[in-house]
């Protein structure tokens, strides 16, 4: 009898590791394949300044944007390494889409006297530095 209570828990032991392995390579996978790379946030930006995202080394990640705010906005594309290019007018509550290049930061320009809010959900690459300039 002791011995099949000894085989049971051998066996008990080894489905809880093989369980524990699975577990262990299915995290692994879905953390390295970036399910989880997400953020989400409502950004506010003082009248006449900008919000810079990733102006910093970083790979590509993409942005759904809804200007928030009841005056335009304005977004361009600005290299780490120097210069803009894309720029985009945004109108209020207007949604869009954009994907930002290696290395490449996104800037949400308010000309406006008024204060301006984004909703942003930002994918890929999520190691972004995050600030205003004015």
């Amino acid at each position: 009898m002791k011995s099949k209570i000894h085989q049971n828990k051998t066996n008990n032991n080894k489905i809880l590791s093989k369980s524990i392995i699975a577990l262990l390579a299915v995290l692994t996978l879905t953390t390295s394949c970036g399910i989880f790379n997400s953020l989400t946030s409502n950004t506010t930006i003082k009248p006449n300044e900008s919000f810079v995202l990733g102006n910093n080394e970083h790979g590509t990640f993409k942005v759904k944007l809804k200007n928030a705010s009841n005056h335009d906005l304005k977004i361009i594309m600005a290299p780490i390494t120097g210069g803009t290019h894309s720029p985009i007018i945004v109108k209020p509550n207007e949604t869009i889409s954009v994907q930002a290049s290696r290395n490449t930061a996104l800037v949400i320009e308010n000309k406006s006297n008024e204060t301006a809010s984004v909703d942003l959900y930002v994918t890929g690459d999520t190691g972004l530095s995050m600030g205003y300039k004015n």
